[in-house]
């Protein structure tokens, strides 16, 4: 799913002109990558968690090399889903339609 899938889903289902229904999409994405920039975690109701993690240098080995460098420290975004997401994802699981 992208963007303008979005997009179109919101002109359908809501009546909103697509422009409209586009600056909706451009405005929740902006805001959530705002709270990713100051560290926050965002929380989706039903949906999951995003939180931004910290992580600390680390020594680390080049696969093809073999040479070991040292992993800068980084910021990575993680998800958590929810219980319902869970839920849904295990009942396509059981009717076979997740594979």
């Amino acid at each position: 799913m992208t963007k303008a899938d979005l997009v179109e889903i919101i002109f359908e289902k809501v009546g909103l002109s697509k422009k409209e229904a586009q600056t909706i999409v451009e405005s929740i994405f902006e805001t959530i990558a705002q709270a990713f920039r100051e560290g926050e975690s965002v929380k989706l109701s039903g949906f999951g968690t995003f939180n931004v993690r910290q992580k600390r240098a680390r020594r680390g080995r080049n696969p093809k090399t073999g040479d070991e460098l040292e992993i800068t420290p980084r910021r990575v975004l993680t998800f958590r889903a929810s219980n319902q997401m869970k839920a849904v994802i295990e009942k396509q699981n059981a009717k076979g339609e997740g594979q």
